[in-house]
């Protein structure tokens, strides 16, 4: 029989209250877009988010001793995935749930990354660097979506503010 730290334990049980809510989010979501690639991320996800749900209960699981891995995001990718990448129909609610789940993968991929950085059991934290970096991948192709669609913005700053910053800092390579 194998027990947890506290600390690990505290944190999957937080986690998997969240994940609770996320999934039925994703799903109504699903319901709710036409358009097959944002479709296939939120299939992604959900799928990879109950993997994830998976994972934790193994490891909370006392009776489960043995080595837990995460599986790999390719295996969870539906045989159709990235088809009709130029895929422009779409509803009302296409930009918004698109924009608000990449808001969502990003969220739980910063909170499974520090999660895993106060996780004391290798196994549990290494899991967790995993699940951290599978939603920074979801993250990225609601990114490449997104940018596809149009919808992107990102503001640059001036070469001169680029340049005056670089100056400030350089006596740092000095020191």
């Amino acid at each position: 029989m194998k027990t947890l730290p506290a600390t690990d334990l505290g944190i999957m049980a937080e986690h998997l209250s969240a994940h609770e809510g996320v999934i039925n989010k994703l799903e109504v979501y699903q319901a709710n877009v036409s358009n097959t690639v944002l479709k296939e991320i939120l299939v992604l996800q959900t799928t990879m988010m109950r993997a994830h749900v998976r994972i934790m209960l193994a490891f909370i699981n006392p009776y489960n001793s043995g080595y837990i891995e995460v599986p790999e995001l390719n295996d969870l990718l539906n045989a159709n995935s990235h088809k009709g990448m130029e895929d422009k129909e779409t509803n009302d609610n296409t930009k918004w749930i698109a924009l608000e789940a990449h808001t969502t993968a990003k969220c739980l991929s910063n909170e499974n990354y520090v999660s895993a950085l106060m996780m004391k059991d290798k196994n549990v934290r290494n899991a967790h660097v995993e699940m951290a970096l599978q939603q920074l991948t979801v993250q990225e192709k609601y990114t490449a979506f997104i940018k596809n669609m149009g919808w992107a913005f990102v503001p640059h700053v001036s070469v001169e503010d680029q340049v005056n910053t670089y100056q400030h800092f350089q006596y740092m390579l000095t020191q």
